[in-house]
């Protein structure tokens, strides 16, 4: 007989988590107990709950490091695979955009300092590289901040189609683009002068002005205006 993973539905009552929250409420649920709802079933011989528990433990086990998760390393967690990596994925990044909402102001960027400060605690850890955009309104105020890839930064990667549509989208004003060194050391290299050159001058022929490249590294930051080198 083949094994199945346990579903939520046939373990014991006081232990699914799915009815907990329906008698008690999402806030009294652990994140293991809410990620087990997302996932739904676990796999041979692990039930859901179980499942997520060793998908927290995987990824940090604070839910912060889960959201800075691939999709395909929460894939490749057993019993997750790519339709239960998605419904968690989708399900971090809701929360993420229901705090943005709830910010009280319009987040501006001043200087190379606030787009260290906005970017520091979610990129100065990553062991791979991310390429960000924040569109930016005329007054400076943050639009949207958009990642638009993860992985080795160079201009066959990082390509101007992908930086600007978000911007474009927003009816931005001008971008800053960010990208993280997982070394910890920021300064510049090669491709991330090339990356910078071609987004300068896509950004001229679009009327969309690229103020900045700032470069996250660990405590410190690179900003390509500051260096004279846009």
């Amino acid at each position: 007989m083949r094994a199945v993973g346990l579903r939520i539905s046939e373990t014991r009552e006081g232990d699914r988590p799915r009815e907990r929250l329906l008698s008690l409420g999402a806030g009294a649920l652990t994140a293991a107990e809410l990620l087990a709802i997302l996932l739904g079933t676990g796999r041979a011989g692990a039930s859901a709950p179980e499942v997520a528990a060793a998908l927290l433990a995987r990824a940090g086990p604070a839910l912060a490091h889960l959201a800075r998760r691939a999709p395909a390393e929460l894939a490749a967690v057993p019993g997750v695979g790519r339709a239960k990596a998605a419904r968690v994925a989708a399900a971090l990044e809701l929360g993420r955009r229901v705090v943005e909402e709830a910010r009280p102001a319009r987040a501006r960027i001043r200087s190379p300092a606030d787009v260290y400060r906005w970017f520091a605690a979610r990129l100065s850890d990553l062991a791979a590289e991310e390429f960000h955009v924040l569109a930016l309104d005329s007054q400076s105020g943050v639009l949207r901040d958009v990642l638009v890839t993860r992985g080795i930064l160079n201009s066959s990667l990082v390509h101007p189609r992908e930086v600007f549509r978000g911007a474009i989208a927003e009816a931005a004003a001008g971008i800053v683009v960010v990208h993280n060194h997982p070394s910890g050391d920021p300064t510049p290299s090669a491709d991330d002068r090339a990356v910078t050159r071609q987004l300068v001058e896509a950004g001229k022929v679009l009327d969309l002005p690229v103020y900045d490249h700032v470069i996250v590294g660990t405590g410190r930051y690179l900003s390509f205006a500051e260096a004279g080198l846009l």
